[in-house]
């Protein structure tokens, strides 16, 4: 079976599963699911060529024909990555979704790290999940309102954090021109117009880099993240950004402690906050690398 015909294969599978009574469409039904004419008329694409897609002979559609054939055949964000693939070779854009914390799920796997600081962060770097080793390393994001818990805001408007930095400059340059590439990556330049635009006023250094237009990969550099801890002292870590899975608007960043007498400071302060023991945590922050 070629890539054509495995694309039919799987669209016609997305087709027969829908309810017809659920979109309006009444009539007897020899067979379960949609007629190929009414996706076709739920996508705005000509019935022919939906039906020669099904039979693997439609050719290459467009990226935006997949995405009303994806919205036609409700299909889910696994599915609709799938449907892409096979069409075109390529996952499609990322769907930016407003920042609104995480699933049970995914924080329980946040917890079980319990001496490395680890944030979830969404494609416009605002922290919508952490755990206690992130409170007790970086700082306690759960005190912030949620509109305050944006990472550029932290490294650009805190002086405390510019001086828990190693390299600030060095850091502030790397993290602008890896928040260029995740908001060009998720189409969401017109969603940070304003983030930019504030930036730009309060922070001529913020300014300057963004005219550099400099772009960075998550990998780029050491993968090193170096602070200065007002409890721990210096602490060197090592950065790992992972995708979330169902959710590639968002990552996972995780800081591993270099040094194991760290790593069990960490793990007894994240035992003190769990026995209810108040704990005052760094003001410093979470970034992505450094070339430093």
């Amino acid at each position: 079976m070629n890539a054509a015909e495995t694309l039919g294969d799987f669209l016609r599978s997305r087709r027969t599963r829908l309810d017809p009574a659920s979109f309006g469409f009444a009539g007897r039904r020899r067979t379960p699911g949609l007629r190929r004419e009414e996706v076709a008329q739920r996508a705005n694409i000509s019935a022919t060529w939906y039906t020669w897609l099904e039979q693997g002979r439609g050719g290459a559609p467009s990226a935006a024909v997949l995405e009303r054939i994806c919205e036609a055949l409700m299909l889910t964000s696994i599915e609709r990555e799938h449907l892409f693939m096979l069409a075109l070779g390529r996952p499609p854009e990322v769907r930016y979704q407003p920042p609104a914390g995480v699933n049970p799920r995914l924080q329980r796997v946040l917890d079980s790290l319990r001496t490395c600081p680890s944030i979830i962060k969404t494609a416009t770097w605002d922290v919508v999940a952490w755990n206690r080793a992130a409170t007790v390393v970086l700082t306690d994001y759960g005190a912030l309102p949620p509109g305050q818990r944006n990472i550029l805001r932290f490294l650009f408007g805190n002086p405390s954090v510019r001086s828990r930095q190693f390299n600030w400059e060095s850091v502030a340059r790397f993290v602008v021109g890896t928040f260029r590439a995740d908001v060009a990556r998720a189409g969401l330049a017109s969603e940070v117009a304003d983030l930019v635009d504030e930036l730009c006023r309060t922070s001529p250094e913020f300014d300057r880099m963004w005219r550099e237009n400099q772009v960075f990969g998550h990998g780029d550099g050491e993968n090193v993240k170096r602070l200065r801890h007002p409890e721990f002292g210096s602490i060197e870590m090592e950065y790992s950004a992972f995708a979330v899975d169902g959710r590639p608007d968002l990552s996972m960043i995780v800081y591993t402690p270099l040094d194991e007498h760290i790593a069990e400071r960490i793990r007894g302060a994240v035992a003190s906050i769990e026995d209810g023991t108040p704990y005052t945590p760094s003001l410093s922050l979470p970034l992505p690398g450094t070339k430093d």
